[in-house]
């Protein structure tokens, strides 16, 4: 049997033996299946860790996981007290992803944390492995299933979406449509969600396109940083089914867009959303954290507690009601992680 075909029947029958578990809907997270109904508050766009060295140096020999939890920890612990109980973890495979350091996270929080599996080709490439230039979409899908079957590098844990990268700005490369192809792949074998560094609006619709042509629904797909976007094209995904991602909330300290503080850009930008019916749609986060393990100590680390001290109380006061707040912090996570193939029709 080839090596594909056999990663496809594991597959099959692993989600055969989960059947119930799909019919109820549940996400997969570092400790395991959970309920869907069960994440509560998610940040959907966070980061524990990042090396930038490459994917031809990375390794786990690059950093300690003891010094890493315990400078990530006590971040975990503050947002868990102001009522975060679920965190998507997006470094991906090559650029600082370690499924014990989040597990034990994990653990030690009683957060639920959701790790990835998928390939990232932002930022010229450098964090793709060079097989994954000659191997097919076919071959890197049967890579990604495999982790969603066996799990990542021996540890146990296994992925609870796929993480890939595309360029921001221009229409896809052949290596990025290879990589949103095999995306649409892997998901049609494991139900786990796209998410993909995405950015401007010619990519996330070129990406669109590639996945109606392999027949997936625009409801597995989440255009990660989709303020990078106009509202026009937001507007258009989302009523196409997409997730809207909008994920740099940094109320303290200022990152684009909207300069030094953007509480006001997000605020308006979510009122839009709502006003055109879409809020059902939209996810946010900071894509905080980043402990570097090329630094010291790993480096400047920002926290993850923007969202739940100053936007969404000041969601409340511009008129968003409390059912706004739990459509977008709980009920639009639960269902965009959910594991659960989505076919176009």
């Amino acid at each position: 049997m080839k090596p594909f075909v056999y990663v496809v029947a594991l597959i099959a029958l692993f989600l055969g033996s989960c059947s119930e578990r799909v019919d109820e809907g549940y996400v997969m997270t570092v400790r395991g299946a959970v309920p869907a109904a069960e994440m509560g508050r998610t940040l959907s766009h966070e980061h524990v860790m990042v090396d930038w060295i490459g994917a031809d140096s990375t390794g786990y020999h690059r950093w300690d996981k003891d010094s890493v939890i315990m400078i990530v920890l006590p971040y975990l612990e503050e947002i868990s007290g102001l009522g975060v109980s679920c965190f998507a973890d997006c470094s991906p495979a090559y650029l600082g992803r370690d499924p014990w350091i989040l597990r034990e996270l994990s653990e030690r929080t009683g957060m639920h944390i959701i790790t990835n599996t998928g390939y990232y080709g932002a930022v010229g490439n450098r964090f793709i492995p060079g097989y994954a230039w000659d191997e097919s979409a076919e071959e890197l899908a049967a890579r990604w299933t495999g982790e969603f079957a066996n799990g990542i590098d021996g540890s146990g844990v296994k992925p609870g979406f796929i993480k890939i990268g595309v360029k921001e700005d221009s229409p896809l490369s052949d290596l990025h449509r290879k990589l949103i192809r095999a995306a649409a792949l892997t998901h049609k074998q494991t139900g786990l969600t796209i998410k993909s560094h995405t950015g401007g609006d010619i990519p996330a619709f070129d990406q669109l396109a590639v996945l109606e042509n392999e027949g997936v629904s625009p409801s597995a797909f989440i255009w990660t940083h989709a303020q990078a976007g106009s509202i026009e094209k937001n507007l258009e995904a989302a009523r196409l089914g997409a997730w809207i991602s909008l994920d740099a909330v940094n109320i303290t300290s200022g990152r684009e867009p909207g300069g030094s503080g953007n509480l006001e850009w997000y605020i308006e930008r979510l009122a839009a959303l709502k006003e055109a019916g879409v809020l059902n749609r939209v996810l946010i986060s900071h894509d905080a954290g980043w402990y570097d393990a090329g630094e010291p100590g790993g480096g400047g680390y920002r926290e993850y507690s923007d969202i739940p001290r100053y936007l969404l109380p000041e969601m409340v006061n511009r008129g968003f009601t409390d059912n706004d707040i739990e459509q977008l912090m709980e009920l639009n996570p639960a269902e965009a992680f959910a594991v659960n193939v989505r076919l176009s029709d």
